[in-house]
């Protein structure tokens, strides 16, 4: 029987892992103290926030050549990972929440807040139904704090955006985004700038068209990327939606360790949503002869659920993405959901005119007089 022992991961979830494990995440933190002294050097040469003004637009001309190298710089820095320290401050500069905030007053939040009190709405309800059930093992997370806090993101995100409201998946999202900005303002302005910049548009509106389109996207790259997968699983009759679907909803916070995870984010934040297709099919990949040799859907889905969990070495996990698949490009990723996305537009559609039509024929059958 494997010894376990408890331990806390970088993000204070509780876990209970193989010694194994535990020599990992203890080794990971070491390697974050690292980071953060390389990062902490390069500030002290170039200054404190050397790296904002790349995010900055309109870079005069005569600076191109100087703001380009400072780019692939900072760029192969965050690829190695932000330390934890200093994420907060990046991410908002990187992703653009920084200049989302600045658009707006500077009371926006507190004012949404408070005008949004005690209001109840289907997308309200359905928020207080799952925050019990988000990281529920978190000690903060699952304190009245935490939900509260994590409650009024979303409840405020639900009347700024009412088209999208909330979903299920921007739960765990938001949740990681705290714990990552230990502010919940910034956490709220995360949120903004990833569902309205980042991520496709519509991927968490009421019938998932973003959603379906990306994961019709992911199927044509595995086809093209992984022949031999695709064609085992269309044998056996397994669907990776059933997988991906979650991992791209809930952008892996469910399936892997937290800060590989938000090692994921910091490239997601930098470079955009490519590196989500990047790692869904390293992951694939790096696990294609067991995936092979699977007879049926519950075996493929055994071991996919068996390996995510204890991916707590980020290094390997980017590694395998970058030098296994190479980043595909934000232009590559376009270029399939303009494909895909008129096909799911045509099903939608479909499945809008079938339900009418089985209305109207209920509608008919309840109105006919019975002899």
């Amino acid at each position: 029987m494997t010894r376990k022992v408890a331990i806390l991961d970088m993000y204070a979830f509780p876990l209970e892992v193989p010694l194994e494990d535990a020599a990992l995440l203890n080794d990971l933190k070491k390697r974050v103290k690292e980071q953060h002294r390389q990062w902490l050097s390069i500030e002290a040469s170039k200054g404190e926030d050397w790296y904002v003004d790349r995010f900055a637009r309109n870079t005069p001309f005569l600076d191109h050549f100087a703001a380009y190298a400072k780019s692939k710089q900072l760029k192969g820095m965050i690829r190695k990972g932000i330390p934890p320290a200093l994420r907060p401050k990046v991410w908002l500069a990187s992703s653009g929440a920084a200049k989302k905030r600045s658009t707006a007053p500077r009371s926006y939040y507190n004012d949404l807040i408070e005008a949004v009190e005690n209001r109840v709405t289907p997308a309200t309800r359905q928020i207080d139904q799952d925050l019990p059930r988000t990281f529920p093992t978190h000690p903060w997370l699952d304190s009245k704090e935490g939900q509260q806090s994590l409650r009024r993101i979303l409840v405020a995100y639900s009347f700024r955006d009412s088209r999208v409201g909330y979903c299920q998946g921007m739960n765990f999202i938001t949740a990681l985004l705290l714990l990552a900005m230990r502010s919940e303002e910034d956490a709220f302005w995360m949120l903004a700038v990833l569902l309205e910049d980042v991520l496709h548009s519509d991927t968490y509106s009421d019938n998932l068209y973003g959603c379906h389109i990306e994961q019709r996207v992911f199927k044509d790259l595995m086809r093209q990327r992984s022949p031999r997968l695709a064609a085992h699983f269309h044998d056996i009759g397994f669907d990776v939606s059933l997988v991906t679907t979650e991992w791209f909803l809930c952008l892996f916070s469910k399936s892997l360790p937290s800060e590989t995870t938000m090692r994921i984010w910091d490239v997601l934040f930098n470079e955009g949503a490519s590196i989500i297709f990047t790692v869904a099919l390293s992951l694939f990949q790096t696990r294609e002869d067991h995936l092979l040799c699977a007879r049926n859907v519950g075996e493929a889905l055994r071991i996919l659920h068996d390996a995510t969990p204890r991916l707590y070495n980020p290094d390997t996990v980017l590694k395998a993405a970058f030098e296994g698949l190479g980043m595909m490009t934000s232009y590559t990723i376009a270029k399939h959901r303009e494909k895909q996305g008129v096909v799911v537009a045509a099903e939608l559609q479909q499945k809008l005119r079938q339900s009418t039509t089985t209305c109207d024929i209920g509608s008919r059958l309840c109105g006919a007089t019975v002899l």
